[in-house]
């Protein structure tokens, strides 16, 4: 025997055989936003809003509040930054990370119902339109949430976009069992 012949292997062997991988579907799981956690994230951007609407009047009336010029100039600016404020925050933020700062802090996210974030189009037509429209059947447009599935507002479905939760959800594999021997199809 040849040294080149032990070493060669036999066609069919361990080093020609192809494991067959299959591909696996990844199902990617999302938790809807809870009502109350929604309410509160809401609660935290108009607070926010407040605050500095607040702090402007407050300013406004050191100055003289709307007797003198310098008063009514004040309280202005202050509407003008609160809507500002209120345009970049429910807007922009939340059209391009998805989270206004409310939603920041509560650890939710806005996303398109098939995934991804709402843009600000989508972002200004949710906040500023489907808002007041939530509102006006006696914030019914709210209330839906609680008895809809998915966990949506009217707003939401004006905007088609979905409440859900900030962490990362866990990438759930399908595990296939082995088939035992005699198991028919």
């Amino acid at each position: 025997m040849t040294p080149s012949s032990r070493t060669a292997r036999p066609p069919g062997g361990p080093s020609e055989r192809r494991t067959e991988q299959r591909a696996v579907p990844r199902v990617r799981v999302r938790f809807r936003a809870p009502f109350a956690l929604r309410c509160g994230a809401l609660l935290i951007d108009y607070i926010l809003l407040a605050l500095i609407l607040t702090f402007s009047i407050m300013v406004a009336r050191l100055m003289g509040g709307g007797a003198r010029l310098a008063g009514g100039t004040a309280e202005k600016i202050g509407i003008l930054i609160t809507l500002i404020v209120a345009v970049l925050d429910l807007g922009v933020l939340a059209g391009l990370t998805g989270k206004t700062v409310g939603k920041w802090t509560t650890g939710l996210r806005i996303e398109r119902f098939n995934g991804g974030s709402p843009g600000i189009g989508w972002a200004l037509l949710r906040h500023f339109v489907g808002y007041p429209l939530s509102l006006l059947p006696f914030g019914l447009g709210f209330l839906i949430v609680t008895v809809m599935p998915t966990g949506r507002a009217l707003h939401d479905f004006i905007a088609g976009t979905v409440v859900v939760r900030e962490y990362a959800a866990p990438v759930v594999t399908q595990v296939r069992r082995p088939r035992p021997q005699g198991a028919q199809m």
